[in-house]
């Protein structure tokens, strides 16, 4: 036994027989008959060229009392802006007046939290369905449209199929959690040996949901750490053939979002050819903005097919909230499964 498809499907195997797989069952919402018809897409404007929403993504206020505050480097609440123009005689400034500022530091990169289209679109499925899940996404909080937008983003990535997760911060959390439980799955009682561990690999500068993934399966001692300088592979492939472990993982952000660089996409999938490792990117950053569909950086480098999971956030460019991970059903497990 070599490869993580046969690990995954004794892992599979082991929960079943402990009962713990569940499907997750999409319900179909009804329609509120006082609500709006629903529109076709035609009714949507779109737009060619720049116009004030779009301004309107980077172009923020703030209170001057706090603006303040900010340049003497003094911690504010916030709760200046509510106190009516109140004067405050610790920095001179009123907090009834606001300052606008240039947002240099958001991830809305297509503007698209402001966009009319996106906003009315928004609005109608508010009208129709009301507010919020009736619950968590096991019980009875997943629906058809939440399968719906999996298939899609799992489409947009080149995979099988995709899982919704929270945000993107708590994807990359479940994804090492998972991979560490396969370990413990396959460990006959107790904790697993050294060597039965998983090897994971990840980048320097990763981002620290992917730390704090690794952190929290490192202690369940379900899996080893290797960190490796920037982008550099060759001290990957100096660690990976030193490492005598069987189940090995490299994980990388594709775009980092502090240096703006990209993983070394094409190396990586050498050594994967080499090294027999699962490769997972954190796509967070280039969904969206790169390829020519929008897929990534992935598609950019033209090696999805190499790529086996594709994390990913719904809050940069898609301007909205939530994450996911798209992988091929061997890795994930049969569709609609979780644990």
């Amino acid at each position: 036994m070599n490869s993580w498809d046969e690990w995954v499907e004794l892992a599979l195997q082991k929960l079943e027989s402990h009962k713990l797989l569940r499907s997750v069952r999409p319900i179909h919402l009804s329609k509120d008959s006082n609500s709006l018809s629903h529109s076709n897409a035609d009714d949507f404007e779109f737009f060619d060229e720049l116009r004030q929403w779009d301004r309107d993504t980077v172009e923020v206020q703030i209170s001057e009392t706090t603006y303040h505050k900010w340049l003497q480097d003094i911690p504010s609440s916030g709760d200046e802006v509510g106190c009516n123009g109140v004067v405050d005689t610790e920095v001179g400034a009123s907090a009834g007046t606001f300052k606008t500022l240039i947002l240099f530091s958001g991830n809305d990169y297509l503007g698209l939290s402001s966009h009319p289209t996106i906003i009315k679109a928004a609005t109608q499925a508010v009208q129709r369905h009301r507010m919020g899940p009736r619950g968590s996404a096991l019980i009875c909080g997943y629906t058809n449209y939440h399968r719906q937008l999996e298939s899609s983003l799992a489409e947009l990535k080149n995979k099988e199929d995709c899982l919704l997760c929270p945000t993107g911060f708590s994807a990359n959390m479940a994804f090492m959690t998972a991979v560490g439980n396969v370990s413990m799955l396959l460990a006959n009682g107790g904790e697993p040996s050294v060597d039965a561990r998983v090897a994971v690999f990840s980048d320097a500068l990763n981002h620290a949901s992917i730390i704090d993934g690794m952190r929290l399966a490192e202690k369940q001692k379900s899996i080893a750490v290797f960190v490796y300088r920037h982008c550099d592979m060759r001290h990957l492939n100096e660690l990976l053939t030193n490492c005598t472990m069987k189940r090995k993982v490299v994980i990388t952000d594709s775009l980092f979002s502090m240096d703006g660089d990209f993983a070394p996409m094409l190396e990586l999938v050498k050594l994967r050819k080499k090294h027999g490792f699962l490769l997972a990117i954190d796509d967070a950053h280039a969904t969206f903005v790169c390829g020519e569909t929008g897929g990534g950086a992935a598609e950019l480098f033209n090696c999805e097919s190499d790529v086996d999971i594709c994390l990913g956030t719904l809050s940069k460019a898609a301007g909205c909230h939530g994450g996911f991970i798209a992988c091929s059903c061997c890795c994930c497990g049969k569709k609609g499964d979780v644990a």
